[in-house]
């Protein structure tokens, strides 16, 4: 009987140790919690929180109660995650490209710091960004993948040989050769969209203008400055948000088109457009100033209605 009793206590004083090496925090109740909510404020799971605090499955919490909370876990629907990190937000972040970088979503973000949709982001505010091992485990593997399959398709490629000062040529193209030429085509062709913008600053605003008489509104005012780089743009700013490839926020080049929804009750279509300039600035024809201007994409007024962004490399409408 002496050995059953000391059995038993050596178990409890082991499941008492375990639990108590758990880092926890302390959650009163509130009234119309459930301990799933609880458990996905506190980046937790359900589970976890029963066992912590001697919790059956169907035991109703109640109001007022103190629960403890434990504080080294977090649980979604893609595996196990890390404790989230903390992130400083930076001039130009968006929460896709932040969920992106890593390695998370934008809905898990959100979650994590109690964030509306399309509340905007305060620069200097610090994140808790939630990290999966998975999805960066798995991007880990995609990564060597990719670089094997890029080593594979050199080795096949001919090669230059040199003999003293003569250079011998192969028959095709260096790999390399390829994304000069591409990088080099696009580089001039933003420097003469962004080149043929700023020629029209300062020409008159007019809605419903096409452009007769140096007069613009901000769809044609686009349409002009493309149609004299080759590129034959639709002549709204809502069909010519759907033309082009789409680009996230983060991404933006000079020479691409950005798109906002600038009315009063934020009817969530757009109704204006501009073309990026780089450093975080954009060139518009714009009617609160009367004229085509500069202005910077950080004043809460555009930052706030931005919609999307298109990068066009085609010069015709077929594909509309």
């Amino acid at each position: 009987m002496k050995r059953l009793y000391t059995l038993l206590l050596t178990l409890s004083l082991a499941t008492v140790t375990a639990n108590a090496s758990i880092p926890t925090g302390k959650h009163i109740i509130k009234k119309g919690e459930t301990l799933s909510a609880i458990a996905r404020k506190h980046h937790t799971t359900v589970a976890e929180v029963r066992k912590i605090n001697g919790l059956k499955k169907g035991d109703v919490i109640q109001y007022g109660k103190v629960l403890r909370i434990p504080t080294n876990t977090y649980v979604s629907n893609t595996g196990i995650d890390t404790k989230p990190i903390k992130y400083v937000i930076k001039k130009g972040d968006t929460l896709s490209a932040i969920a992106k970088k890593h390695h998370t979503s934008v809905t898990k973000v959100r979650k994590a710091n109690g964030l509306r949709k399309n509340e905007a982001l305060k620069i200097g505010k610090i994140l808790k960004v939630p990290q999966s091992k998975k999805r960066i485990a798995f991007a880990k593997v995609n990564k060597k993948a990719s670089n094997k399959r890029i080593v594979t398709a050199l080795s096949g490629l001919d090669t230059i040989s040199l003999n003293k000062n003569k250079v011998k040529k192969s028959n095709t193209f260096r790999f390399s050769d390829i994304f000069v030429s591409s990088d080099k085509k696009d580089t001039d062709k933003c420097v003469r969209i962004t080149s043929a913008a700023k020629e029209k600053l300062g020409k008159r605003y007019v809605w419903g203008a096409s452009g007769n008489g140096n007069t613009y509104d901000c769809s044609s005012f686009v349409k002009y400055v493309y149609k004299k780089n080759g590129i034959d743009l639709p002549r709204t700013s809502i069909n010519q948000s759907k033309f082009g490839k789409y680009i996230e926020r983060s991404q933006l080049k000079k020479g691409d088109l950005i798109f906002f929804d600038t009315s009063k009750k934020r009817k969530g279509y757009v109704n204006h457009v501009g073309i990026y300039l780089g450093d975080n600035k954009f060139i518009h024809a714009s009617s609160a100033k009367k004229k085509v201007v500069i202005t910077s994409l950080n004043k809460p007024f555009y930052s706030q209605r931005f919609k999307v962004a298109r990068r066009v490399t085609t010069p015709s409408l077929a594909s509309l």
